[in-house]
This record gives C-alpha cells, sequence and structure tokens, in this order.
C-alpha cells in the first residue's frame, strides 16, 4: 500500500503498548507506515514489531540500535531513513497512547490544507488538555513552556510538544547534524531551528493523556537540559546562520 506519510515512534521497553498502538494507526481511514526506532529494549519490543512486520508488510519498519541513546538521537536516525526512502509528511507520535492516534489526520490536514510546514500536537494553545498527569508535572510543563516563549520568541504555546508532522522540506533544510540536544530539549530545538528556517509552525489542539501500560522516561536530568539549553539555543541563535526556506 503507497502512502506519502511515515510515523516514526522512538521505543524502549514499551511491549505493553506496541501491538496496540500498531494496529491503531494501521487501522485508520488514511494509510500510514510505520518506522519504529527500538533502542535494544530488554523486554522484547523488537521481537514483536518483527512479528507484526509479517502481517503488514511494507508498511511496518524497524531500526534496532544497541542501547539507549536518547529520544533526540533516535527521531535523527529516523529523519534521515524517512527522507531517503521519499516520504513527504514525516510524524512523530509516542508508543504510549498518551498521542491519540487520531489525531495524524489532524496533522495531516494542518500540513495539507492549512498551508503548515510543522504541524504540533498541542496540549496548550486551548487551555490545559492533559488527563491523568499529576498537577506538579502540569504545572511544570506549562510553565516550562511560557519560558522558552519567552526567552526563544517561538509564537507556539506547547514547545516541547513531541506530537508532531514535518513536511519533507523542513527536515531536508534543517541540518540534522548540528542539532545537539538529545532528551526533550530536542524538541525545543526543532521547533525553534523550523521557526528560524522561516517555516510555518502550526498548532493543533490535542489531549493528552498520561500512559496507562509501561514506564515514563521522564526523569529531573531532561527537565535541567530543556531549561539551561534554550538559554544556549538563544545565545547560539545570535551568531548562527539558518538556512532559509525555499519558495517555490
Amino acid at each position: 500500500m503507497e502512502t506519502d506519510s511515515i510515523v516514526i515512534i522512538p521505543t524502549y521497553n514499551e511491549k505493553e503498548n506496541i501491538e496496540n498502538i500498531l494496529r491503531v494507526v494501521f487501522g485508520l481511514e488514511k494509510a500510514f507506515h510505520v518506522l519504529i526506532i527500538d533502542d535494544g529494549s530488554p523486554d522484547g519490543t523488537a521481537d514483536i514489531v518483527k512479528r507484526l512486520q509479517r502481517e503488514f508488510p511494507g508498511r511496518l519498519h524497524l531500526v534496532e540500535r544497541s542501547g539507549k541513546q536518547g529520544l533526540g538521537t533516535a527521531y535523527i536516525c529516523g529523519f534521515k531513513w524517512a527522507i531517503e526512502h521519499g516520504y513527504d509528511f514525516i510524524f512523530e507520535m509516542d508508543a504510549d497512547f498518551s498521542h491519540n492516534p487520531q489525531d495524524l489526520l489532524r496533522l495531516y490536514a494542518a500540513c495539507t490544507e492549512q498551508g503548515a510546514d510543522v504541524a504540533v500536537g498541542s496540549r496548550y494553545c486551548n487551555g490545559v488538555n492533559v488527563v491523568n498527569w499529576p498537577l506538579g508535572r502540569v504545572l511544570m510543563s506549562y510553565y516550562a513552556s511560557a519560558y522558552v516563549r519567552f526567552v526563544t520568541g517561538l509564537k507556539v504555546h506547547d514547545t516541547t510538544a513531541g506530537f508532531k508532522c514535518y513536511r519533507r522540506q523542513v527536515l531536508e533544510t534543517i541540518e540534522l547534524d548540528k542539532i545537539r540536544f538529545k532528551g526533550y530539549a530536542f524538541q525545543i530545538e526543532m521547533k525553534y531551528t523550523a521557526h528560524r528556517c522561516g517555516f510555518k509552525i502550526v498548532e493543533v489542539p490535542i489531549v493528552f493523556v498520561n500512559r496507562v501500560l509501561g514506564t515514563s522516561k521522564m526523569n529531573s536530568s531532561i527537565f535541567g537540559e530543556a531549561l539551561f539549553g534554550v538559554l544556549r539555543l538563544k545565545w547560539q541563535g545570535f551568531f548562527r546562520k539558518y538556512p532559509q526556506k525555499k519558495i517555490g
């Protein structure tokens, strides 16, 4: 089945979720391909994906890496793979159902019908739409995004969002090998870089639901990287020349 779209899902110990999320994505009315980037999950996540590849030949792809190498490097690896294989719309999504696969269709529509170069599934562009998070984490995330907006001037409410659709041109223009952050600051750096390259970012309101199965990968060092990384991003932005979006 041919498609212009691929969903990149990084995994580490997601055996409870991976089969269910894949079946939902493959059941959508629009055809999506999926690329799993698995960082050597000891729980057998990759084995489940290999079994499902026989059921979904040509639609489900797998890259196995040795050990945990960080969210950012997983996505960079996936972006390069997707560009090499000719996809026009490249999505980021979590494996744990915190992102509703049905919203892939809305992100796609934002790029194909509303002129977005980057569509962001946003928790905060329409109030606070987060379910089952402790209040402390909601506040930390919300004010972290406000802090990023203040420092960088980004007009994006949910700067750390990890549910996105990129037009191929964005990832071809951004110098992916210059993206430095590996944790949640990676999401900020990608949006900031796309903005500085002249691309249009559109927020699509979503409801984010905290994972039910498996273990969260969030920790204080990831948050610290985001906090201090933003200042570094802004500082470097004064001196760096960003490649610009080509019109036409």
